[in-house]
């Protein structure tokens, strides 16, 4: 075998030698660009998210001394649940939550993004004669009519409250006031306010709201 083939054949096998640790390097270097590029979760959480540890501290009103201090009707147990769930876990809700429910309502306020509802305390459905009461709640599309009355699209913090907002029946709503004394269609006084829970805010009101 002459000199120059035996070189060739040397240099083929060391070309085909290297090319494994080419690939390897190459393979080595591509992994590390993908494991990075994996998206946090973590950071898409909202910035704004009210925190169990604040909840409390953003209410306001003489009527949220009558709120559960712990547990889920609290206010930090109520900013992790969606809004009806929230409020069928408040004793102070308990009429509405009965009425939200004979609406078949629950599934559409919890799924609900970015709303503010006026809830009526128990106080509110007890100003309303029982006949009355008990006939409304029977009747699913004038309960529904009503229920839908007391929310409004978008949240709104108290100082975005005062003025004429449309609700989800398709009538309005006027509040008037500021601070912390809030009135809404000159008739139902916010006795607590600014309730967060995961997917809306709550107003908790005197008085039922009666669309036109």
């Amino acid at each position: 075998m002459s000199t120059n083939v035996r070189r060739t054949r040397i240099a083929v096998f060391a070309a085909a030698a290297t090319i494994p640790f080419i690939i390897a390097g190459c393979s080595s270097s591509s992994s590390t660009p993908a494991a990075q590029s994996v998206p946090d979760n973590s950071a898409s959480m909202p910035a704004d998210s009210p925190s169990m540890a604040d909840a409390a501290s953003q209410v306001f009103g003489a009527g949220c001394a009558a709120v559960p201090t712990s547990g889920a009707g609290s206010f930090s147990g109520m900013v992790t649940a969606p809004v009806a769930s929230a409020a069928s876990a408040n004793p102070v809700l308990s009429t509405l939550v009965t009425a939200v429910k004979a609406a078949g309502l629950v599934d559409t306020l919890n799924s609900a993004q970015g709303i503010t509802v006026f809830a009526p305390a128990n106080s509110a459905f007890a100003k309303i004669p029982a006949a009355a009461l008990n006939s409304v709640l029977a009747n699913k599309p004038e309960l529904t009519k009503i229920l839908t009355y007391h929310v409004i699209a978008g949240e709104l913090s108290p100082a975005q409250l005062a003025g004429t907002h449309k609700t989800l029946e398709g009538g309005t709503v006027t509040v008037t006031g500021s601070g912390t004394d809030f009135t809404v269609n000159g008739t139902a006084k916010v006795v607590c306010g600014n309730v967060p829970t995961a997917n809306a805010t709550v107003y908790i009101v005197d008085s039922v709201l009666m669309p036109k």
